[in-house]
């Protein structure tokens, strides 16, 4: 049986295929956001990577440093219309008109449905659905401004697919997600921009320590027993790495998907056919 871990996977070559192109990012401080933005530098993008911390992650200060003329880093809270309409502004002002968007940043919750407050219902949803489809917005208004044939990609889950007991909040803001994917994107068609999604499954980021710490408060167990159990429960063996999304990721914002719109595209190991 082949090896199937990450460590096994070479890393992908560069083909350029992003050259020329303005990449716009949200939630690249760590996980999927990180390995993507590293992809679409690698492939020639010019990045603009917006995160909530003031100071960037160590993984992105590494990028700046090894890619100073490609990349630079805004502090941008996407539950605040005046500072997504400023990353915008700045983004568009430092590699001009943005042809690519990666709408990433996303917080998670979870609970008995029964003790779910509306604080957690509030803060799930500012980031997840509102925080989304606002930084779509203003990119697409630009984009169209600028008559820009561009590429959105928005990050959905599994967890959209279908409910889960605990996950409630989070579910619904996944599936909210991919449901304002194909209304994005035909609402765009008309302006040739195209709008697509990416469903992960279980991917192995920061955030599966808070999930894994939940899950064993709220179903008895060991810490690192669920994360164990969902990586077993993967048809493929094992839990994704951030790095198995950016194939996807760099086809959708590349001429290799220009006939594709209002698709979710499930990268998840075989969990959710579809």
């Amino acid at each position: 049986m082949s090896d199937l871990s990450p460590a096994a996977v070479p890393a992908a070559p560069s083909f350029d295929r992003l050259r020329g192109h303005h990449a716009l990012l949200t939630g690249v401080a760590g996980g999927i956001g990180l390995s993507v933005l590293a992809a679409y530098l690698r492939e020639g993008a010019c990045c603009s990577a917006a995160d909530l911390g003031r100071q960037p992650s160590a993984g992105l200060q590494a990028l700046l440093a090894q890619y100073p003329a490609q990349l630079h880093y805004l502090p941008t809270d996407v539950t605040r219309q005046d500072s997504i309409d400023a990353l915008v502004v700045a983004a568009r002002a430092r590699f001009g008109a943005v042809t690519v968007l990666f709408n990433n940043a996303a917080t998670f919750t979870a609970g008995p449905l029964l003790e779910q407050t509306r604080e957690d219902y509030d803060r799930v949803f500012d980031v997840n659905v509102r925080g989304l489809f606002f930084v779509m917005q203003a990119v697409l208004r630009q984009m169209v401004a600028d008559g820009v044939k561009g590429r959105v990609i928005n990050m959905a889950s599994q967890a959209g697919r279908r409910g889960e007991a605990l996950v409630a909040h989070y579910c619904a803001t996944k599936a909210a997600v991919i449901s304002y994917t194909q209304s994005a994107a035909l609402a765009m068609a008309p302006h040739g921009i195209r709008v697509n999604g990416i469903a992960p499954g279980v991917i192995d980021t920061p955030m599966w320590t808070q999930v894994d710490a939940l899950f064993a408060r709220h179903e008895g167990l060991a810490l690192g027993e669920k994360k164990r159990q969902v990586g077993m429960a993967v048809p493929l063996g094992r839990m994704g790495d951030p790095a198995d999304l950016d194939g996807a990721a760099v086809f959708l914002a590349s001429e290799e998907s220009r006939y594709i719109t209002a698709q979710t595209l499930n990268v998840d190991g075989g969990n959710w056919m579809s």
